[in-house]
């Protein structure tokens, strides 16, 4: 296939840098490493030289590409506009469409779009938590026989449900009184897989603050794994997919509680934009989601009546605070349970090192961006880091474990349901 016949950037989105440096500050990438190629103004060099035929669209070009953390930093910042971060993940597409990795296909088209096959394939996971295996690991000290790399892979699990939470989660839930919302609940992936406990907890906030609460069961994977890695008519289809399901629900709203779900969600209409079909539905649709912190604090929410004695940080998710805007109402919602002493963390807004697969693909770059936030979290001395994505919540387990530090990673719904139950309790 030759590139006159794929779907590349157009010039007016790289065309316009002008090298000034800015967004060298702010990229985690080049902060560790200190070259050009890491950096998002060296990948558009890169991509503009490729496009315009004076570099060969190798393999090496295409490594930078995947190097990119996709933390929107250096989008944030560039002064004429110019998005680095999407040219890399556009090239990923040019990548998939010029040479398509033959194993990507059973993953991103055979497997993740498909909830029973995801549930069938993490079982062993489950069973590693449920049978007591992992706490016997810990409690001999098994893992230190570990090579080091799997032994981050083991630390990022959270506690892992008995069964996925799209198993049991009832697919109404009723509010608890008189219902305002009829609230629409995107259940991710991991969350259903590996959150469960937190999702559930979400769902219980929701209801109480007086939200019928409807599930979807058939709903399939928001599409940011395949995005990331350059299928973007998979995406294109589960988006197709989920539209549906919640066009059938009549909800008023949309409400995830992982960041990166709502990231994407939020980018439905366009992603479709093109389509005469789908467009005009995906752009209601889009316009219906919120991240949970988002819609809680934009209702009469009820603050909990007990006391939560404990003193906790917030991390921000890059999906969330910008790819979506979210950050100030995270903050607020933790601020509202009496007797919590909310630590600010530094650098809150840079990224935990995650960005999805890093620490499996990159995990050297991964890991050194991961000790530079633990570095500021230790320094909170909070018994609580929050953050509402899942992949940095699996990272900050990480380093967390990594440390020995007596700290827990949640989701910040789970401390205000905590304070909740209290509150019943009392």
């Amino acid at each position: 296939m030759k590139l006159s016949d794929i779907r590349v950037p157009t010039e007016n989105e790289y065309i316009y840098c002008i090298r000034c440096g800015l967004c060298l500050a702010v990229c985690p990438t080049y902060r560790e490493h200190l070259t050009e190629t890491a950096s998002p103004r060296g990948r558009v060099v890169l991509i503009r030289k490729a496009l315009e035929g004076e570099l060969e669209l190798s393999p090496n070009l295409f490594e930078q590409m995947y190097s990119c953390f996709a933390c929107l930093a250096c989008n944030e910042i560039c002064p004429v506009g110019n998005c680095p971060a999407d040219l890399a993940m556009e090239m990923r597409y040019v990548q998939e469409q010029l040479r398509p990795a033959a194993w990507k296909r059973p993953l991103f088209g055979g497997l993740i779009p498909y909830p029973t096959r995801m549930e069938l394939v993490t079982l062993p996971l489950r069973l590693y938590q449920t049978l007591g295996l992992r706490r016997l690991v810990y409690a001999l000290g098994l893992r230190r026989l570990m090579p080091p790399h799997l032994r981050d892979m083991e630390a990022m699990l959270p506690h892992l449900p008995q069964r996925p939470l799209r198993r049991v989660l009832p697919e109404v839930t009723t509010a608890g009184g008189e219902s305002r919302y009829r609230v629409g609940f995107f259940l991710g992936c991991v969350q259903s897989l590996m959150f469960a406990a937190e999702s559930a907890a979400t769902v219980r906030v929701l209801a109480r603050n007086r939200c019928t609460v409807i599930t979807p069961k058939e709903v399939k994977c928001c599409g940011m794994p395949a995005l990331g890695y350059g299928y973007k008519e998979t995406v294109q289809d589960l988006a197709r997919h989920n539209i549906a399901i919640f066009e059938q629900t009549g909800v008023d709203v949309i409400v995830t509680d992982c960041a990166t779900c709502g990231s994407t969600l939020k980018e439905y209409d366009k992603l479709l934009a093109d389509d005469p079909v789908w467009a005009k539905r995906a752009e209601a649709f889009s316009r219906k989601v919120r991240d949970v912190s988002e819609f809680l604090m934009d209702i009469p929410l009820e603050k909990p009546q007990s006391r939560l004695k404990i003193r906790a940080t917030y991390h921000d998710p890059c999906h969330l605070r910008r790819a979506q805007g979210v950050w100030e109402q995270p903050r607020a919602l933790m601020q509202m349970i009496e007797g919590l002493e909310f630590i600010e963390l530094e650098e809150a807004n840079w990224c935990c090192g995650s960005a999805g697969t890093q620490l499996i693909t990159h995990p050297q770059t991964s890991l050194k961006v991961l000790a530079r936030k633990m570095d500021h979290v230790e320094a909170t001395g909070a018994q609580f880091v929050a953050s509402g994505c899942p992949g940095c919540q699996m990272q900050l387990n990480v380093g967390v474990r990594r440390r020995g530090l007596r700290m827990e990673v949640v989701h910040p719904v789970v401390l205000l349901d905590r304070a909740y139950v209290m509150s019943n309790e009392e």
